[in-house]
């Protein structure tokens, strides 16, 4: 029974939690956090009545901010419908609640559902509509007039989702249908180790680290003064999944392949803002961190690479390529598709990966609904491109044959009498 309780908890929302609000086609992601207000299209509302309450809720925004889980109570129909719609006028004529009239129900404190319903026993021309219009009809008014949002659980998919519809640029335009499939070129799974050179806020690395679930090793090559996460915050992992996180400057390649590189160099970001502990607990912090990575390149066999980035692919891919055992995938996404020419021809040329392919994704949504299932008019017009392949033990040099036990003596056979 106790195990059955700790599946149901899991299932529900907790204070500190991070989720998503959806409304729509809209996401966001925050944290619940008591008595903090979140601005959510437009409007300020407070979390935390949501507390205790299953994902995937959807609740009504009342006077003030606060949130009511919303009643399941659907709409009422008369189901009397038209055959067609050819006598029907759109002139503006047929809804007799003014907007003036739809104001003062809002200011009675009728929810969304009952002022729909009010639309619709007002509406001359409702009833004369197909029953495909009605449909339409209801859930366009539903759309403008219901007050809600619905609370969801972060996964890689809906994160992805979300920032593809806000900020696309921030993750150099990676769709959800191309993040799946890097996934699964890379062979992401628990227990194994996986270098990520990514500049997608965070995004490709949650990913995988969802995908690993807390399992394994995860070393991210980062450029600059420190890595960006903001992305790997919103899945919300609890802190086992943080210790198999593990960070390296990509700067250090140099010094780590010939084994110059100092873990007891000065931190050039400690100002003069920290006293002299708080610089010293941190600096021992940073070189911590820094061994610890190192030390999980230098056996040079980590089972898959994942580079998403606004840099050029190539050298970070050629650089990256030797710290992976033979045999292991990997694979680069670009939003361009010369970037990725590029990378094909040099491993062509230089040898050690094999069963290359150079991908474009395609993804288009349809509507599936009785007698009415067709491509949507709208879709994405580009997923970005992807070069993936697996690599393969160098070629001995000509006239070596390293590995090979040398030919046996033949022994030499004395003569016997007879």
């Amino acid at each position: 029974m106790a195990d059955n309780g700790d599946d149901e908890d899991h299932y529900r929302i907790k204070e500190g939690d991070y989720v998503v609000l959806k409304r729509g086609e809209i996401y966001k992601s925050v944290q619940i956090l008591p008595k903090k207000k979140v601005i959510f299209e437009k409007q300020w509302i407070f979390l935390d009545n949501v507390v205790g309450c299953l994902y995937g809720n959807t609740f009504e925004i009342r006077s003030g901010g606060g949130l009511q889980l919303q009643n399941t109570k659907t709409t009422e129909n008369s189901k009397v419908a038209g055959t067609d719609n050819r006598n029907i006028i759109d002139d503006g004529k047929s809804q007799k609640l003014t907007k003036d009239d739809i104001e003062k129900l809002k200011d009675q404190g009728l929810k969304g559902q009952e002022i729909v319903q009010q639309l619709i026993e007002n509406s001359a021309t409702f009833s004369n509509k197909t029953e495909y219009a009605q449909d339409k009809y209801i859930k366009k008014k539903k759309k403008k007039y219901e007050n809600t949002v619905t609370v969801l659980r972060p996964t890689c998919r809906i994160l992805a989702m979300m920032y593809h519809g806000r900020e696309p640029g921030k993750i150099c335009h990676l769709r959800y249908d191309t993040l799946a499939q890097m996934l699964t070129l890379a062979n992401i799974h628990a227990n194994s180790k996986v270098l990520v050179f990514e500049t997608c806020a965070g995004l490709v690395l949650g990913s995988i680290m969802e995908r690993m679930g807390g399992h394994g090793t995860v070393v991210q090559m980062f450029p600059g003064g420190g890595p960006v996460r903001a992305g790997v915050e919103s899945f919300g992992f609890p802190a086992r999944f943080h210790e198999t996180l593990h960070e390296f400057p990509i700067c250090h390649l140099n010094a780590l392949e010939a084994g110059t590189l100092d873990t007891f160099a000065k931190d050039p970001d400690a100002g003069m803002k920290f006293s002299l502990q708080q610089k010293k607990v941190k600096q021992e912090e940073k070189q911590r961190k820094l061994a610890a990575a190192a030390a999980r390149l230098d056996g040079r066999n980590a089972d898959g690479l994942v580079i998403a980035s606004r840099f050029h692919p190539c050298p970070v891919l050629l650089r990256l390529l030797r710290f992976l055992s033979p045999s292991r995938p990997f694979v680069v996404y670009s939003q361009y598709l010369e970037p990725l020419i590029e990378c094909y021809t040099k491993l062509k040329e230089q040898g050690g990966a094999v069963s290359l392919k150079l991908t474009d994704t395609w993804l288009r949504h349809y509507q599936v609904l009785p007698n009415r299932t067709h491509p949507r008019l709208l879709m994405s017009g580009g997923g970005g491109y992807l070069l993936s392949g697996t690599t393969v033990a160098p070629e001995p040099p000509a006239g070596s044959t390293p590995g090979e036990e040398p030919a046996p003596k033949r022994q030499k056979l004395k003569a016997t009498e007879g």
